[in-house]
Order: C-alpha cells, then sequence, then structure tokens
C-alpha cells in the first residue's frame, strides 16, 4: 500500500505555493515537496495541520491505494 496526496491539486485550488502552505503548516517548503512527491509519509499531527489549511479531512487529502493501483 503506498499512501496518495491531493496536496497540490488543493494547492492549486487555493492558489497556495509551496513555501505559503509550508508556513501555514509550520513545516519547511522541502517538506510539502516531498509530500506531494511521495518521498515522505506525514506525522498524523502533520496531516491533520496541512488538512486544516485547507479546512478538509484528513481522508480528502490522503488515501492508501495499491501499488497497483496507480
Amino acid at each position: 500500500m503506498k499512501l496518495k496526496t491531493k496536496i497540490k491539486e488543493y494547492r492549486a485550488k487555493n492558489n497556495l505555493s509551496q513555501k505559503e502552505l509550508a508556513r501555514r503548516a509550520g513545516v519547511r517548503r522541502e517538506t510539502i515537496g516531498n509530500l506531494e512527491n511521495g518521498k515522505y509519509n506525514p506525522s498524523l499531527k502533520l496531516a491533520f495541520d496541512i488538512a486544516k489549511v485547507f479546512n478538509i479531512t484528513i481522508e480528502e487529502l490522503f488515501e492508501y491505494v495499491d501499488a497497483l493501483e496507480e
């Protein structure tokens, strides 16, 4: 199973740069980039913090998918 994220889509909908999302979530810009590229899985707190920026649930932002579904 792999964690799939929609951070990039929600950033685009909200006209947010990686830098601005990172500032609002309290992390470095590189962390947002790594999340978007699937190189990093967020802690539960970070997942909540990012979802809160977009006023959505964690489930709307992240989902686990079978590696074959990619």
